[in-house]
C-alpha cells in the first residue's frame, strides 16, 4: 500500500519503503522522496506568477555549473491531462552515467517544479515510480480540499 503525503498544495502517493524529507526549498513548499538506492524525486511549489520555463532554465543553469559535460534536451509532455515543460539531462558523476528530469507546470494554485534524478541503472528501475508520483500529484490538483 502506498504512503500518502498531504500538505496544502502538495498531495501525492509514494512507496512506503522510500524516505521522505520536507525541505526548505526555493518555493513555498518542497518535498523530496528518496528511493532505497539513492535516486530521488522532488517537487517544489512556487507562486503562480513564477515562470515555469524560467524555473526549468534556472535548474539547468545550476546543473551546468556542477556538471561540465551536461547533455540537455528540451521536453514537452502530457501527464494526467496537464502539459509539462522541461528538460531531460544526462551527465557523469563518479564515473557513472546519470539521468535527471525537470518538469514544470503553472496551475491556478502556483507553479510546480518536479526534479528527479538517479544513476542510470537505478533510474531505469524507478522512473515509472517517479512518473506515478507526479501523476498522483497532478490528479490531486482537482481535489477541492487541496489546500486543507
Amino acid at each position: 500500500m502506498p504512503a500518502k503525503y498531504r500538505q496544502p498544495g502538495l498531495r501525492f502517493e509514494y512507496p512506503e519503503n522510500w524516505h521522505l524529507e520536507e525541505g526548505p526549498g526555493a518555493g513555498r513548499a518542497s518535498v523530496t522522496v528518496y528511493s532505497p538506492g539513492g535516486a530521488f524525486w522532488t517537487v517544489a511549489l512556487h507562486p503562480r506568477e513564477t515562470s515555469p520555463l524560467k524555473l526549468a532554465e534556472l535548474v539547468v543553469q545550476a546543473m551546468r555549473e556542477e556538471y561540465k559535460d551536461l547533455d540537455v534536451e528540451e521536453v514537452r509532455e502530457i501527464t494526467a491531462g496537464h502539459e509539462l515543460i522541461g528538460y531531460d539531462l544526462a551527465f557523469f558523476y563518479m564515473d557513472l552515467t546519470n539521468t535527471a528530469k525537470i518538469r514544470t507546470l503553472r496551475t491556478r494554485y502556483g507553479t510546480y517544479v518536479f526534479f528527479y534524478q538517479g544513476e542510470d541503472r537505478e533510474f531505469a528501475a524507478v522512473e515509472k515510480v517517479f512518473q506515478a508520483m507526479t501523476t498522483s500529484l497532478l490528479r490531486n490538483l482537482d481535489n477541492p480540499h487541496l489546500w486543507d
